[in-house]
């Protein structure tokens, strides 16, 4: 991909050509494009951010596509940072052991495995484990950390590779990377040559009912091209020859789904959890365009609220800072036009991010330790999907009268 981004013409999963816009968020900075103090004043790249909705199969989608070596060659999320994704992770690899009857000296490969979070479970629990990440700063230090991960995006051609190399895999894993990637037929084709007989996709991703039900639309942003649901992917997955044979709910990011994906002929029987996300994503109507036309009106309706909240406390003289400085948040901050007139700074529990500026809007971010000799009146849930964990964390500051904001599904103050 030569061009820095490109506008999507067409549905990704069905190729359908009458996609419909339903919500148009202007033009943002990349998500996770944090600046250093003396890239404040050099021009930043912007690119419009959008979803359109396909009528014929009812995929949810971003307007345009960044190219992704813009956006995953120097990666600043790491998802160890976060105890409840270390524990998420802890349980996925347990449940995929004993759901799929794994044995150690299986081989389990990971397509944006990050910094290991997953693999390090599978490898406690006797896997062969392989990462597979584009962000070569991520994978070098990942490697040197005892998972060897190769730095790279994940393709069909680098499926031929780790076959010939380490020989099939029981399982692949993709966990909030299926939803970043545009040509997922590339993805498919590569799986479905590197899985053993009776091996195993597993993918999780936000899920699109959550999505709407709640209002989530700080998801949306460069990285994230496809907002998913049960009944399209199964069509998508049908047309590869693959198939779902079972689904679970998780909790993590505001509510996401667990897909376990088979080749057609293999041996594990199709549960009855997959009918019943179909008829459930039927019912809710989420392959009906007036559902996204009154998701974009709640969306209006919520930053108006947030900004009445917001401006109220400053103009009686109040301080907010924000906790958490997620690529989500940055979507919300650009779009509310939410700027150090506002948040006085952020903290974030990633060093990575410490004495750093967001994308487009320029706040500073610092380590939490600050708020231990910083007095702010409020705190603003960036990191909302985290809210109750870091309530807990900050309970002296609650105690002495802090309050927090919480945006989603509702603006909110707690």
């Amino acid at each position: 991909m030569n061009k820095k981004v490109f506008k999507l013409k067409f549905c990704r999963l069905c190729k359908g050509k009458n996609i419909i816009a339903v919500l148009d968020l202007g033009k943002t900075a990349l998500a996770n494009s944090f600046l250093k103090k003396n890239q404040l004043s050099s021009k930043e790249l912007f690119f419009p951010l959008g979803l359109n909705f396909c009528p014929n199969c009812g995929q949810l989608q971003t307007s345009h596509v960044v190219n992704p070596e813009l956006m995953f060659r120097n990666y600043v999320w790491v998802s160890s940072t976060s105890s409840v994704t270390r524990d998420h992770f802890i349980e996925y690899a347990k449940t995929a052991f004993t759901k799929l009857k794994m044995k150690k000296g299986d081989f389990v490969v990971e397509m944006g495995s990050n910094d290991g979070v997953l693999l390090k479970p599978f490898k406690e629990l006797g896997a062969k484990v392989l990462g597979i990440d584009p962000a070569r700063n991520v994978a070098r230090r990942t490697t040197l950390g005892g998972i060897e991960t190769l730095p790279y995006f994940f393709d069909s051609k680098i499926a031929k590779k780790v076959a010939k190399k380490y020989g099939k895999a029981k399982l692949i894993s993709g966990n909030n990377v299926f939803a970043h990637i545009h040509d997922l037929d590339e993805i498919v084709n590569g799986v479905k040559f590197l899985l053993d007989k009776n091996g195993v996709f597993v993918i999780e991703f936000p899920y699109l009912m959550d999505f709407v039900e709640k209002n989530l639309f700080d998801l949306v942003y460069h990285e994230h091209l496809s907002y998913l649901a049960i009944a399209p992917l199964s069509l998508f997955f049908k047309k590869h020859g693959m198939e779902i044979f079972d689904i679970l709910k998780t909790p993590v990011h505001g509510g996401s789904v667990r897909l376990f994906v088979q080749k057609i002929g293999d041996d594990y029987k199709i549960g009855k959890s997959v009918k019943k996300f179909i008829e459930f994503e039927k019912k809710k109507k989420l392959d009906v365009l007036q559902t996204y036309v009154d998701y974009s009106k709640s969306i209006e309706d919520n930053k108006k609220k947030l900004i009445n909240i917001l401006t109220d406390i400053k103009k009686d003289g109040k301080k907010i800072i924000a906790f958490g400085a997620p690529a989500k948040g940055n979507t919300l901050l650009t779009y509310f036009n939410i700027t150090t007139n506002i948040l006085d700074y952020i903290v974030d529990d990633s060093e990575y991010k410490h004495n750093l500026y967001t994308p487009g809007t320029h706040i500073p971010i610092y380590s939490p330790d600050r708020l231990k000799v910083d007095k702010p009146d409020y705190v603003f849930m960036l990191a909302w999907n985290f809210a109750d964990d870091l309530m807990k964390r900050l309970k002296e500051f609650k105690k002495n009268g802090g309050k927090f904001i919480i945006p989603v599904p509702k603006p909110h103050i707690i």
